[in-house]
């Protein structure tokens, strides 16, 4: 019995990995080294870096749209809407199944996270390519 629950497990562990490698991720390159809504309510208008950074507020829910520029190391990649640049943390399950790069217009919805001593970020919750 505690070997059908073993082989089991290993199963539903091997058919989630395997469903989560078709997950596309960013492809394009890697570095080495709107206006404002009140908080808890999603901007209907994309909104831009310039303003976020200029007076950024911990957990204002944000739409943007842009592009990721670069990967800079785990979750975290460098997204700019032309107005100005900044980090986004964008969790593995977020990605869509087509590849995304440089080139490739998005639309992030997330929340603005700042810390003492960190620069401020962008945690992605939904990550949609604009055709």
């Amino acid at each position: 019995m505690k070997s059908k629950f073993i082989v089991s497990t290993l199963l539903s562990i091997g058919v989630s990995l395997a469903a989560s490698s078709a997950m596309a991720q960013y492809t394009g390159s890697s570095a080495t080294r709107g206006g404002f809504q009140g908080p808890g309510s999603a901007s209907e208008q994309p909104m831009s870096v310039a303003n976020i950074l200029r007076t950024p507020v911990d957990d204002l829910r944000v739409t943007l749209r842009g592009n990721i520029l670069r990967k800079i190391g785990g979750d975290k990649y460098i997204f700019s809407d032309g107005t100005g640049e900044i980090r986004v943390d964008i969790d593995h399950s977020e990605w869509p199944a087509e590849p995304v790069n440089e080139k490739t217009t998005v639309e992030i919805i997330g929340k603005v996270d700042v810390e003492f001593m960190s620069p401020t970020e962008i945690d992605v919750k939904v990550l949609r390519i604009i055709k």
